[in-house]
Parts: structure tokens; C-alpha cells; sequence
């Protein structure tokens, strides 16, 4: 038993021993460590110190930089306001300077006002003394020296007033002049046309004088009826082998002619066949007048045009002004429009347009009242034409309140056409009454002494008397003759107006 337990005890006193030993060696340990670690703090705080103290010392030299620079700012800074207050006291001085200089001249000015007011004072007062010793001296009163003044003024500007009129209008009337006669005369060679007249009768060739009779018939009942289907007057006179249609309406006159001519050549000749006949012919009329306007719209190079517009211009075949044809006058003046406005640069196919149609009224004037110039601008206006050809046609005669440029270019159109040389006629009463008002307008003015309507009423002569009449009055007596000629008269073309002031001076020799 004691075998085992000595060993126990040994090894209980060899733990115990080596426990002691063990923590012996661990106190030794750990006092090593804490020694080092002792070591280790005391040298981290020596350069922490170490470390402070050279941190201290560059923030000193900083702090030292810094306020060494902001004293340099601050001496720089404050050596700029010393220069500028010494700028500001010069600036200063210099306006105390001026000020003073103003004070001067202002008391100078007011010295200088005060003085030319007295002058003007004294000025005031010697004028009052010499306007009276004027007035004294003429006779005259102020308001009438005025007056005397102001009439001699106006009547010079009035004379280099007339006298510059009328240069300018010489100028102008020259330049226009030259450049209307290039395009007329440019527009006329390029156009040459028929002159076409007609009556307001038709006269028929008969067979023989035997046919008269056969159209009275018995009792006239023959003669009636035709009278009474075409609605023209028959005349059977002592005209040999002719019988004479009249009727103001050309187109059942021409109705009136085609029937009568068939008649004769069927000899069947009765109230029946003459309906018959009448009835044939107003067809055969009413083709010819929608051919005609086909033919007349093709001639003028118009197209787009409403059918009831073509028969209007086909009527116009029919009708006639002055003795010329409307149709032809019409196609004419379509050629004369369209090369006016190429002239010029306007617009060629409304020019031609309303120069075909301009006396489209003419074919219903007799059915509607007006004149014919605004009957075609409402027809045109109605069937669809632009509103630039319907006011050309209005304006062309001059009846509307203003003209456009189409306007003028087909009334120069329709004046060139109408007024060549045997284009229209004009009867000798309708010729004389127009002289007549030609020389009544001329001599209605004060000053006239004489005029003479010549060259068949194209130019009218006046006499002034010379010592009422002067030469600028002259002028301007020209001027307000023609502008009551315009007004007042109807005329083909143009009038010239001369005025002549002749001054003679008369002695006798004894």
C-alpha cells in the first residue's frame, strides 16, 4: 500500500512544486512585459513630447509668416488709400476749382442777360419810334404795310409756283409722252384689223317685183305675220326688186333677213311656213352666235370661259357703235391689251381677258339698264370671272370712282381701237353739237377773248385779252380748260388746248 502512495505524493509535491515554479516564471514574465511595456510608454510620451514641441514650433513659424504677410497686406492696403484719398483731394480741389469757374461765368451770364435785355428794351423802343415815323412818313398803317407785303409775296411765290408747275409738268408730260407713243406704237404695228360697218337696216334682193306681193300676201296677211314672228319692220317700197328689213335689235334683223331669204328662194309663202322658216333661222342664228364667240375666244387666246359668256360675246357680232363692229372691235382691243400689259409687265392674260370682254354689257344693255360698262362687270362678276377683269371692265370708261392698272390699260386699248382712222363714224348734227360744246366750255372762263374748235375738233384755239391774262396765267388757264373738257364732254381720242396771248403795240406816223 505504501508502494503507491509515495509515488502519489511525489507527484502531488512535483505539481505543487511545478505550480510554484510555473508561476514563479509567469510573475517573472509578466513583470518583463510590464517592465517593456513601461519602457515602451515612457519612449512613445518622450516622442510625443518630442513631437508637440516640433508641431508647436512650425505653427509659431507659421503663425509668425502669416501675421508678417497680413502686416505687408495691411501696409500695401493702406499705403493704396493714402494714394487715393490724395486723389480724391485733388479731385476735390479740382471741383472746388471748377465751381468756383462756374459761379464766375453764371454771375458773367447773368450780368450779359440782364444786359441784352436792356438792349433788347432799347432795340424794342427804337423800332416802336422808326415804325412810327414809317407810318407817318407813307401814310399806311402797320396791318396795312402787312397786307400790302403779304399780297406782293403771294402773288411772286404764285408765279414761281405756276412757273415750276409747269416745268415739272413739261418734263413729266415729255418722258410720258415718249414712253406711251414707244408702247402704242409698239401695240399698233403688231396689230392690224378690219374695220367692219353696218346700218340699222338690211336690204334683201328680190327675184323679181312680182315677189312683193307674194310677201304682203292678201290683205297683208303674209307681210303680218313675218312682222309679227321676227319683230322687225318690213318696208315694201317703190325700191325695185329690194325689200328693206329695219329693226334696232341687229340679231332679229339678221333672224328677219336668213328667213326672208329662204322664202324667196322656196316660194312657199304663208303664215304657217313663215313661222316654220323663222323658227329655223333663229337656231340657225343662235349657232352662229356660240361659233362666233368659240372664234373669238380662240383669236384672243382666252379660255376658261363660261358658255353664257361665249353667247354674249357672239351676240356681238350683231352690234354695232358708230358704225363698228363690236366683235371685232372687242377681239382688237383683247390684242391691244395684251401687248400694253406685256409693255409694261403686267399681268398679260387678265389684260386680254378684260379687253375681250370689256363690251360684253353691249349684248344686254338693251335688256338691262345701265350703262354697258357696268352691266359687263356684273355679268362677268356673276359667271365666275376673277375680280381683276370685272373691274377693268367697270373702270374702262371711267365711271367707276378709281382705275386700277387693267382698268387704264383697256380704256387706252378700247380709245386706240376706237379712235384709228375710219374705225367708227359720226353723224354731222352729233359732230357740230360737239364742236359747239367745245368752244362754249373754252370761252365760259374770264380773260377769253376768241376761240375756234379746229382739225375737226381735236384742237381748240383760244384768245386771251393780254392785259388780263398773263403768261403764267396763260398756263394755268390751259390747264383748267382741258380739266372741264375732261369733266364735262364726251370725246373719241384727245383735244388740244392752245391758249395764244398776243400783245400789239399800234402807232401812226404823221
Amino acid at each position: 500500500m505504501l508502494s503507491w502512495i509515495i509515488p502519489a505524493v511525489a507527484a502531488i509535491v512535483a505539481l505543487v512544486v511545478g505550480g510554484a515554479v510555473g508561476f514563479f516564471i509567469r510573475n517573472l514574465i509578466t513583470a518583463r512585459r510590464i517592465s517593456l511595456a513601461k519602457k515602451d510608454a515612457t519612449k512613445i510620451l518622450d516622442d510625443a513630447a518630442t513631437k508637440q514641441k516640433e508641431v508647436l514650433l512650425q505653427a509659431k513659424e507659421e503663425a509668425l509668416k502669416v501675421k508678417a504677410d497680413a502686416e505687408g497686406e495691411i501696409r500695401t492696403r493702406r499705403a493704396e488709400l493714402h494714394r487715393q484719398e490724395r486723389r480724391i483731394s485733388q479731385k476735390e480741389e479740382n471741383l472746388d476749382r471748377k465751381m468756383e469757374g462756374l459761379e464766375k461765368r453764371e454771375r458773367n451770364t447773368v450780368n450779359k442777360e440782364r444786359e441784352i435785355d436792356k438792349s433788347l428794351g432799347q432795340l424794342e423802343d427804337l423800332k416802336k419810334k422808326q415804325v412810327h415815323q414809317l407810318e407817318l412818313i407813307s401814310g399806311m398803317s402797320t396791318a396795312e404795310a402787312k397786307q400790302i407785303l403779304l399780297t406782293t409775296v403771294e402773288e411772286q411765290t404764285r408765279q414761281d409756283m405756276a412757273r415750276r408747275i409747269h416745268e415739272v409738268e413739261a418734263e413729266l408730260k415729255e418722258e410720258s409722252a415718249q414712253k406711251s407713243r414707244e408702247v402704242v406704237a409698239f401695240a399698233i404695228q403688231r396689230c392690224a384689223s378690219e374695220v367692219a360697218s353696218e346700218t340699222t337696216v338690211s336690204v334683201v334682193p328680190l327675184p323679181s317685183d312680182d315677189m312683193k306681193g307674194r310677201l304682203i300676201g292678201r290683205e297683208g296677211r303674209n307681210i303680218r305675220a313675218l312682222e309679227s314672228a321676227t319683230g322687225v319692220d318690213l318696208i315694201v317700197d317703190d325700191t325695185p326688186e329690194a325689200v328693206t328689213i329695219s329693226c334696232f335689235d341687229p340679231i332679229r334683223r339678221e333672224v328677219a333677213r336668213i328667213a326672208l331669204e329662204r322664202l324667196i328662194l322656196d316660194g312657199r309663202i304663208h303664215p304657217a311656213r313663215i313661222e316654220e322658216v323663222v323658227g329655223k333661222a333663229r337656231d340657225e342664228v343662235d349657232a352662229i352666235i356660240h361659233t362666233e364667240g368659240e372664234q373669238a375666244a380662240y383669236k384672243a387666246a382666252v379660255v376658261g370661259l363660261h358658255p353664257e359668256i361665249i353667247r354674249h360675246i357672239g351676240r356681238l357680232k350683231y352690234r354695232f357703235s358708230y358704225g363698228q363692229n363690236v366683235l371685232t372691235h372687242s377681239i382688237e382691243v383683247s390684242y391691244l391689251s395684251a401687248m400694253i400689259a406685256a409693255e409694261l409687265g403686267a399681268d398679260v392674260n387678265i389684260a386680254k381677258t378684260a379687253g375681250l370682254l370689256h363690251d360684253i354689257g353691249k349684248a344686254a344693255d338693251q335688256e338691262v339698264e345701265g350703262p354697258h360698262a357696268a352691266i359687263g362687270a356684273d355679268i362677268t362678276k356673276r359667271l365666275g370671272k376673277s375680280m381683276e377683269v370685272s373691274r377693268a371692265i367697270g373702270e374702262h370708261h371711267g365711271e367707276a370712282d378709281s382705275m386700277g392698272v387693267y382698268g387704264f390699260i383697256v380704256a387706252a386699248a378700247d380709245a386706240i381701237s376706237s379712235s384709228r382712222p375710219g374705225a367708227r363714224r359720226e353723224s354731222l348734227d352729233q359732230h357740230l353739237k360737239r364742236l359747239e360744246a367745245l368752244e362754249n366750255v373754252a370761252s365760259s372762263f374770264p380773260g377769253v377773248e376768241k376761240c375756234f374748235a379746229i382739225q375737226a375738233g381735236r384742237e381748240v384755239r383760244i384768245l386771251v385779252k393780254p392785259e388780263e391774262i398773263d403768261d403764267l396765267a396763260a398756263i394755268r388757264l390751259a390747264r383748267d380748260i382741258v380739266k372741264k373738257i375732261e369733266e364735262s364732254l364726251e370725246y373719241p381720242g384727245q383735244i388740244k388746248v392752245t391758249v395764244v396771248r398776243e400783245t400789239r403795240a399800234i402807232d401812226f406816223a404823221k
